[in-house]
């Protein structure tokens, strides 16, 4: 596994890393794709963002609010597992 070193650096007005070109292409990310960003056991996660095939008559737009409302009532939905 390779690893490289980079410092935390002022973007803007946040902070940030930059990723070098040859990482990213191991990965198969480019300029304005979407990644998914996770903390567990106190490491920062990084992977792609998986991008699912919709059925037929499901469009962007529900799944958006499906999501919003599932992350909204996440504790009372995980509640009902065991009931």
């Amino acid at each position: 596994m390779e690893q490289f070193e980079r410092k935390v650096t002022k973007i803007g007005n946040r902070l940030g890393i930059t990723i070098p070109i040859e990482l990213l292409k191991q990965v198969g990310l480019s300029q304005g794709d979407d990644v998914q960003v996770e903390v567990k056991d106190g490491k920062v996660i990084i992977r792609k963002k998986e991008q699912l095939a919709l059925p037929e008559g499901v469009d962007a737009e529900f799944m958006d609010i499906l999501n919003d409302v599932l992350k909204e009532h996440d504790k009372a939905f995980k509640g009902l597992v065991n009931r």
